[in-house]
């Protein structure tokens, strides 16, 4: 897959697991990880990415005696996921063109 495509597509999924409720590096992968493998390493950065385009923010809060850092969606983060949805409408419809002439084939 096309690193841009993919890197999108992480940033998106990142927001989405944080949409309902304010969640942790941890869960976030949790919840990420039965739709698509992400690692930490891949996981903060990106955190850091969409906190400095003002798509979520971060807060600390203590935790078992340590500080954990819980993720925020602003309404900025939430308008991407609409874009999102506008924007995944295209591609499907680029992919059924593509897929269209595999469709062709298996007819004939």
């Amino acid at each position: 897959m096309d690193v841009q495509m993919k890197r999108g597509l992480l940033d998106v999924c990142v927001l989405a697991a944080i949409k309902d409720e304010d969640s942790y590096g941890y869960q976030i992968i949790k919840d990420i990880k039965p739709y698509m493998d992400i690692s930490e390493s891949t996981l903060y950065p990106i955190l850091r990415r969409l906190e400095a385009a003002e798509l979520l923010t971060v807060r600390s809060a203590e935790h078992n005696g340590r500080l954990r850092k819980y993720y925020h969606i602003t309404p900025r983060g939430l308008a991407r996921i609409e874009e999102f949805k506008k924007e995944w409408a295209e591609i499907l419809s680029i992919y059924r063109f593509v897929m269209r002439e595999d469709t062709e084939n298996e007819k004939e």
